[in-house]
């Protein structure tokens, strides 16, 4: 590991780390802040220094995050070996439905317990979720959970082999389509417009899905983050990462649009006090 890339890497001492199990599983937790809770769910490769950062500003925007281990080594700086190494582990793996045809990954099963506990904890009208990558379509699978009330599908990837498929059985569709229509949910999503991992496909199968209740937003993919760490440059190569690796911490700049936009949908979703949160703590 070279010096820059020990210096990238970070030690989430701000963060609580809980073992948390569910039907006897367990699973590292990083939990922080005050407030409802926010499931925020690393991208591939991990919990990188990016998505931390993004969880601290879900954190100081008055939330209790929970950001749950799900695989790759927590806190690391994502260079491109060890991005592939995680990424061929998680291909494989039986808690992940990577191809199509493979259905709603298992590791849903244990998110949901997540956000139960986590509202129970926490009180509230709810739960948000805010899934990228990998995890994108589980912050949509995740509403089977009826405390989770504000779910954020961040470029999602699943499955890799179809871009026009959602990463789900179809019993599930019919039910999350159901339970968006009985309880006025609304789901936000972000992507950018010449992303290949997440296409306009996969969004128009969101929208076909849930219809207005689904809110695909597109960012051009020239606002990108120009020099993303060595993972997104050299395996990733396109523009993907809307709030993390590929955000530009600009005021004004359209990765920070899309970042106060999430905010400010958990907020109103959860019943946080803008005016004394957001943005005024950062």
């Amino acid at each position: 590991m070279t010096t820059r890339e020990a210096d990238r890497d970070d030690p989430l001492t701000d963060f609580h780390r809980r073992a948390m199990a569910f039907s006897g599983v367990s699973k590292a937790v990083h939990v922080a802040g005050a407030g409802p809770a926010v499931i925020v769910m690393p991208e591939m490769p991990g919990i990188s220094p990016d998505v931390a950062r993004f969880a601290r500003w879900v954190r100081d925007a008055g939330f209790t995050v929970y950001m749950p281990s799900l695989f790759g080594t927590d806190g690391a700086f994502p260079t491109a070996s060890y991005g592939m190494s995680v990424m061929k582990r998680a291909c494989v793996s039986q808690e992940f439905r990577v191809f199509a045809g493979g259905g709603t990954s298992p590791v849903v099963d244990w998110l949901r317990a997540l956000a139960r506990q986590a509202h129970d904890e926490c009180g509230g009208p709810g739960a948000g979720v805010v899934g990228m990558c990998f995890t994108g379509n589980f912050a949509l699978t995740m509403t089977l959970e009826p405390s989770v009330i504000a779910p954020v599908v961040n470029h999602p990837s699943l499955p890799l082999d179809d871009p026009a498929g959602l990463e789900l059985s179809p019993a599930d569709a019919a039910a999350i389509q159901e339970r968006f229509e009985r309880d006025d949910l609304r789901a936000l999503g972000y992507r950018f417009d010449n992303d290949r991992w997440c296409t306009g496909q996969r969004f128009a199968a969101y929208a076909a899905l849930l219809g207005r209740r689904f809110d695909g937003r597109v960012v051009s993919g020239a606002a990108a983050n120009t020099a993303p760490p060595p993972f997104f440059r050299d395996i990733v190569g396109t523009p993907h990462s809307v709030v993390t690796a590929h955000l530009v911490d600009e005021e004004g700049h359209p990765t920070i649009r899309a970042r106060d936009e999430i905010i400010t949908f958990l907020q109103s979703r959860l019943a946080v006090d803008a005016d004394t949160t957001w943005p005024n703590t950062l």
